[in-house]
């Protein structure tokens, strides 16, 4: 699934990103894989994750069995840029207000302060966030979809860039909470971190003898830097066909049954909504990025599709019962459509 990008280039308009704006976003993108590396090891994919999460200006729910640097992961990245991070540990009792803030009441002049929450940073690390209430979660959708939160009455906007780091434990029932559909949907990307290579782990192994776990230093970007990167994605080019071919994708999701057959299409309730197609868009601009490519090719959509739709499908009781993986639902559905 490739495209001959050097006659694609030669035909995108003069305000696509010039040479100066790529080498620059490639210093800092390499600066920030490498003290991404130091830190975690073996896991590219989720590097990658999280760094087009950033880049798209959206925000990210990862997921695995514990023990495998989630919450690692998400704070190396946080630390370093030089940005404001806050951690939530959620738990059953944890309030709305524990994490938007609340009024609180002085008595030294007798009226009403606002003290703003942890969710307040550029980079939130929720963790473990389905073991906190329903009520908890949904305060979180107002700051995720519209980046501010409401206190009092009193709108308060959040920081830019602000982005919500979320991880969960599939294997753990007692005591946690599902997210409901309308928040899954404001996640741009669900992660799934499985175990790491033998070889990964020995590195873990040699790095935990010699001491080497630290944070490698000082941060190494800033908020205007990662502003200026958003700002970089934004222009990334995406021709029409491209777009369409996102379009076909998600409209799949929804009518499966006209596209894939019958052994595909009776696992799928309800497709992606809107989001997913404006996930997808963002996410390929910032695979071109990262690539070091001004313009999207059809494999920046494909390489990430399992973590854009795996939360954004939802699958009937029968698929659910019979253990039915929504990522080989979504490779029949990338099959379904003719690649651009």
């Amino acid at each position: 699934m490739t495209a001959d990008t050097s006659t694609q280039a030669a035909t995108f308009p003069s305000q696509t990103l010039a040479s100066d704006e790529m080498a620059g976003a490639e210093a800092t993108l390499e600066s920030l894989t490498r003290y991404f590396d130091a830190t975690v090891v073996g896991q590219p994919r989720l590097r990658r994750a999280l760094m087009a999460t950033v880049l798209s200006r959206g925000h990210i729910l990862v997921e695995s069995v514990p023990g495998l640097a989630k919450t690692l992961a998400a704070s190396t990245l946080a630390r370093s840029v030089d940005a404001s991070f806050a951690r939530i540990q959620c738990t059953p009792d944890l309030l709305p207000s524990d994490i938007i803030g609340t009024e609180v009441f002085d008595p030294a002049t007798s009226s009403f302060r606002t003290e703003l929450g942890p969710v307040h940073a550029h980079f939130v690390l929720l963790d473990e966030i389905n073991r906190s209430s329903a009520k908890t979660q949904s305060a979180m959708l107002e700051a995720m979809q519209e980046h501010q939160t409401t206190i009092g009455g009193t709108s308060h906007p959040l920081p830019a860039p602000f982005v919500v780091m979320a991880t969960q434990n599939p294997i753990e029932e007692e005591g946690t909470y599902v997210l409901p559909q309308a928040q899954m949907d404001r996640f741009l990307i669900k992660e799934v971190v499985d175990y790491p290579k033998p070889a990964d782990e020995i590195e873990v192994l040699n790095r935990i003898e010699r001491g080497t776990f630290e944070t490698p230093g000082p941060p190494v970007a800033t908020t205007a830097d990662i502003l200026r990167l958003q700002a970089l994605c934004s222009r990334v080019h995406v021709k029409d066909s491209i777009k369409r071919y996102i379009v076909e994708l998600i409209n799949v999701t929804r009518r499966p049954g006209d596209f894939l057959g019958s052994e595909h299409a009776r696992w799928i309730e309800y497709g992606a909504s809107p989001r997913g197609a404006i996930a997808f868009m963002q996410v390929a601009r910032s695979n071109a990025l990262l690539a070091g490519r001004n313009h999207v090719v059809p494999d920046d959509v494909v390489s990430m599709r399992h973590s854009i739709l795996r939360h954004r499908l939802v699958l009937t009781f029968e698929a659910m019962a019979e253990q039915i993986k929504p990522d080989d639902l979504i490779d029949a559905i990338f099959d379904a459509v003719p690649t651009p």
